[in-house]
């Protein structure tokens, strides 16, 4: 759901985001991404979308002196991993209640990133990226990080061996170590 302008409130000093939405209308699914059609061949029932709505606050707060330049990885401006940008760690915690319109179901509760996870800042991607490439100089020569992993030097020497003309596939941690593999 596209979170309006309106429920986002940002500190002046830029260290706190709040995000706060009430009864937005959404649908439940029980299978994500839903099942192709049904069909005699697959034995798949029909998809059920149930109409519902869902209410949260979200806090995210930066943790000081955390801050990484990000350089973009790729200059193909369809690339995912063509972004540029600062980005924190950062704590989260909140609410949230979500119900069916028919009352049938409904469920609330609280959250927080203990022990896990919490990331926030800015960005820029695809055509805007190259728009502040001063920035990103600059961010270079203070040690900015580029989102892709370089080649090990045994597969560097496997390729100028091979003599072939294919790059071979980088593999890219992105945070969160989600293993993603790029190939150009």
């Amino acid at each position: 759901m596209k979170v309006p302008d309106s429920a986002v409130q940002i500190t002046e000093d830029e260290t706190t985001l709040t995000i706060h939405l009430v009864d937005v209308p959404t649908v439940d699914a029980f299978s994500f991404p839903p099942p192709l059609p049904p069909s005699p061949e697959n034995g798949i029932s029909p998809v059920k979308l149930i109409p519902a709505k869902v209410s949260f606050d979200v806090t995210y707060t930066k943790k000081s002196g955390t801050m990484r330049p990000i350089r973009p990885a790729s200059h193909d401006p369809l690339s995912p991993l063509n972004w540029a940008g600062e980005m924190w760690d950062a704590t989260n915690s909140g609410t949230f209640s979500l119900s069916y319109n028919d009352g049938t179901f409904s469920a609330s509760g609280s959250f927080d990133s203990s022990s896990n996870f919490g990331e926030m800042g800015t960005e820029r991607n695809g055509s805007f990226v190259n728009h502040e490439e001063e920035a990103d100089n600059d961010d270079a020569e203070a040690g900015a990080q580029s989102l892709s992993l370089p080649l090990k030097t045994t597969q560097m020497s496997q390729l100028a061996a091979s003599g072939t003309a294919k790059q071979p596939a980088k593999v890219v941690l992105l945070k969160g170590r989600v293993p993603v593999k790029v190939t150009y």
